[in-house]
């Protein structure tokens, strides 16, 4: 990709900088709104709205002038937007999209794209048929170190692989689950929500563990096995593990917001020969291999929106299409159809008064044991485990009965007036 500043001053989408229109700006919004001031001042973008219920203020805004309404179609109309970035409550993303694709504004949609895999093909044949782009916000999936990972492992500088694991061992403290009405749930008046460890503060430790596995397509995923668990008082999980069957083999993934000691999380390709880690967030890679001293390497990063503007101007290749993403969609909907999660007994986690959080001891040892070994926590020993449960088959299509249809109806409602944003990592 050649660099921003040799873009052509025209587009097929109409003259540069791209008329942007950013709905949920606060939570994590603010990194996108930061993010669209950075190509602003390079001249690629221009902020022309933001939709939230409540308006950002003149500091939030450092001063500057920008439309604003709580009509996410009205604002896109009166802007002539080019691009929408959707960074809202998770249940709203697929009404929100369609919106946008039916005025045919591109999408950047922020991750996990859809509560449901019946949610996630509405919005990806939507937006298909409406004939516009829509980019995934798998911001992991931009580092220039997946690619080359990849030419590693085609290489077989670590022989042949066999598993990839992922860990991500966090903290979250009580105000965190008390955000949002949805934060912390799986279902929020009859609509599905799913904000569990896996699919959300750490989806993106599962999404790049398939992506270096060459398993990004749904139809890759053959079986899934879940343990789900929380110690904090919410419906969804913050202690969980995954364990993906693909035709290229096993993809287990453990993560937990209860961390004794937070840390990077990352992901370990293991081979017959040698192991690559890959700190994600940090486009940081280990590799490790037989007869060779270990080779340390930080690579860089394609921003996500940038690459959309490159894609619409240049041609530039997509880099996290929704159909890339089929695959994460199907682990989404093998934990919605999981039992609910297990509450952790009293005795297997403590509070740690000083970080109003919760604990989980030896958490952080059983999350590195799982990427290490491809284990569950079940199977790892932990007493508090659910056994694993028989492999979640993956069918290509697996139909939704949440959100019903007056759920349905309640989600277009709200989706076009946008409510408290999603807060993701």
């Amino acid at each position: 990709m050649r660099p921003a500043e040799e873009f052509p001053l025209s587009t097929s989408t109409g003259q540069l900088p791209l008329p942007v229109v950013l709905a949920g700006a606060r939570g994590h919004g603010r990194w996108h709104l930061e993010n669209i001031r950075r190509l602003q001042d390079k001249g690629l973008v221009r902020l022309a709205g933001i939709c939230e219920l409540t308006p950002l203020s003149a500091q939030e805004l450092n001063g500057q002038r920008v439309e604003q309404s709580a009509d996410f179609g009205a604002l896109l109309d009166s802007t002539g937007a080019a691009i929408a970035v959707i960074c809202t409550p998770i249940p709203t993303h697929t009404d929100l999209a369609l919106i946008a694709a039916g005025k045919g504004v591109h999408l950047l949609l922020e991750k996990p794209p859809a509560p449901s895999y019946a949610e996630f093909r509405r919005m990806a044949d939507g937006v298909a048929a409406a004939g516009v782009v829509c980019q995934i916000g798998f911001q992991s999936l931009g580092s220039h170190a997946v690619p080359a990972i990849r030419k590693l492992i085609a290489q077989g500088v670590i022989g042949q692989v066999t598993g990839i694991g992922g860990a991500g061992a966090w903290a979250r403290d009580e105000a965190y689950y008390r955000r949002a009405p949805w934060a912390g749930k799986r279902r929020l008046n009859g609509v599905d929500v799913i904000d569990g460890a896996l699919t959300n503060p750490l989806a993106h430790a599962v999404a790049t563990a398939l992506a270096l596995d060459g398993s990004t397509r749904a139809e890759d995923v053959t079986a899934i096995e879940t343990e789900l668990l929380h110690a904090n008082d919410i419906e969804s999980d913050d202690t969980s593990c995954v364990r993906i069957t693909t035709p290229r083999g096993r993809v287990t993934v453990a993560a937990t917001l209860c961390a004794e000691r937070p840390g990077e999380p990352y992901v370990l390709v293991h081979g017959s020969s040698g192991r690559i880690t890959f700190w994600y967030k940090q486009d940081r890679v280990l590799v490790q291999r037989s007869g060779h001293g270990p080779e340390e390497i930080e690579y860089g990063r394609t921003d996500l929106l940038e690459n959309l503007v490159a894609h619409l101007t240049e041609g530039a290749e997509l880099l996290v299409a929704p159909d890339a993403t089929g695959a994460f969609m199907k682990v989404v909907e093998a934990i919605r159809q999981a039992p609910d999660p297990l509450a952790l007994p009293a005795d297997a986690w403590e509070p740690l008064p000083g970080e109003n959080r919760r604990v989980v001891p030896g958490i952080d040892g059983l999350v590195a044991a799982a990427a290490d070994t491809l284990a569950l926590y079940s199977e790892l020993g932990a007493s508090w485990a659910r056994p694993h449960q028989a492999p979640n088959r993956a069918p290509n299509d697996v139909p939704s009965d949440v959100p019903n249809k007056a759920a349905n109806r309640a989600a277009s409602r709200a989706a076009n007036q946008v409510g408290n944003e999603v807060s993701t990592p």
